[in-house]
């Protein structure tokens, strides 16, 4: 059944605003960290088409966190800028499976599967979104992502059902990542009341869907084993030794010019 928005920006209380501010702040924080990592392959991907694929991509990813800190503007927050490159490892709220560094080429596209599948599916939930803002921007990217599935779906099946070298290495990927996929599904304080308001999706029911979707892909289609996962997970102000020398690289610019406002 759709829903249909009715909930304009000005109508949230209090709770929800800080709440829905937290939520689009942690999905900027996983775009920018992730196109990133992507981003360190323009040059070195292992054909031509793919440099520039994974480039786009890693624009797409880019132009979706501009998306919900652009929101979040309008809510109170900071300036998207600000928010992206003057910030340190302590504010940052991204997920470790993102901040992890690139790896071969293998762990880059299962990474990408993981990651774009959750997305995709929290999207395409969010169009349904009573909050109109949110929908909007949600239809906006949806389609972006779903094509990021189909992309690196097809790259996963390639590698895993290419040389035993291929499998092998699709197989460390996917052992390495595992453990940390389940934190994409990590609720942020108050998102339970956002749910209960129809402005987010139940977490739990995308997770769901994604656990179903990937598990046909890898083991039933690709043959891989999926390793066996933590029950619980550390929060996403715990970040692994790799974070804080990634924001050096990416930060040095904007912050050896802090008064550049036009290039």
């Amino acid at each position: 059944m759709t829903t249909t928005p009715s909930i304009s920006g000005t109508e949230l209380t209090d709770t929800q605003t800080r709440a829905l501010l937290l939520k689009l702040t942690v999905l900027a924080d996983d775009e920018i960290i992730l196109a990133h990592r992507d981003g360190e392959w323009t040059g070195h991907a292992p054909i031509l088409e793919e440099d520039i694929a994974l480039a786009n991509i890693a624009q797409d990813e880019l132009g979706h966190a501009g998306l919900y800190l652009s929101l979040a503007q309008t809510l109170g927050g900071s300036d998207p800028d600000q928010v992206a490159f003057w910030r340190g490892p302590d504010d940052y709220r991204n997920t470790r499976l993102v901040e992890l560094p690139k790896g071969d080429w293998a762990f880059t596209m299962v990474r990408q599967f993981l990651y774009d599948t959750s997305e995709a599916l929290w999207l395409e939930a969010a169009t349904r979104s009573t909050y109109a803002p949110l929908a909007e921007i949600a239809a906006k990217a949806v389609r972006e992502e779903k094509f990021h599935v189909q992309h690196t779906a097809l790259w996963v099946e390639r590698l895993a059902l290419g040389t035993p070298e291929s499998e092998r290495r699709t197989q460390a990927a996917l052992t390495e990542l595992w453990p940390h996929a389940a934190q994409l599904f990590q609720p942020v304080e108050g998102e339970a009341e956002l749910t209960a308001s129809g402005i987010l999706t139940d977490l739990n029911a995308v997770h769901a869907r994604w656990s179903d979707l990937v598990t046909r892909h890898l083991v039933d289609k690709c043959g891989l084993t999926l390793p066996d996962a933590p029950a619980t997970q550390p929060g996403r102000d715990t970040h692994t030794e790799h974070l804080a020398p990634l924001l050096e690289e990416m930060q040095r610019v904007a912050r050896q010019h802090p008064d550049a406002e036009v290039w």
